[in-house]
């Protein structure tokens, strides 16, 4: 039995659009999740990144269909929702990652879900520091990592 595994390293962006689109709302965390994608897909030597800005977390996957139609290969979808004092954030998280989800299975390319859905501030501004376990920087490898298994399957799907 023949086992592959698929691990993008360096250089495995090459050849790879990917529209980073970032919520402004809840800026200072959402800033610190797209210089961690930001980063990565700069390790990965992508050929093209388009940064975009989104008013909040429910715009993205209206952006991110907007972008996957314009011939980007993958979304980096990146946003905060923080509980408050009502039910708002459950029905803005729920629809976003929904919608999200809706977008990668309709178009077939790989929508990343970098959206954080914090019960407070401290725990959203922890996720998005700087380093390795930055969630922007973890969604960025997630579209990369698919985007490499979608090509890796479709050499073994062709006709040999």
């Amino acid at each position: 039995m023949r086992i592959d595994s698929v691990r993008p390293t360096a250089g495995s962006g090459v050849g790879l659009r990917i529209a980073v689109i970032t919520a402004s709302f809840n800026a200072p965390v959402t800033e610190g999740l797209r210089a961690g994608a930001l980063e990565y897909l700069e390790e990965v030597a992508t050929d093209e990144v388009v940064c975009v800005e989104a008013p909040g977390a429910f715009e993205l996957p209206l952006l991110a269909a907007t972008a996957l139609g314009s011939g980007f290969d993958g979304v980096v979808a990146l946003g905060a929702v923080i509980e408050g004092e009502t039910d708002h954030y459950e029905h803005v998280a729920h629809r976003c990652s929904e919608g999200l989800m809706r977008v990668s299975l309709d178009t077939g390319a790989p929508v990343g879900f970098g959206v954080l859905v914090a019960k407070s501030v401290e725990h959203a501004v922890a996720r998005s520091a700087p380093g390795p376990d930055n969630k922007g920087r973890e969604c960025a490898i997630a579209v990369v990592n698919a985007l490499a298994g979608q090509r890796s399957l479709d050499r073994k799907a062709a006709p040999r």
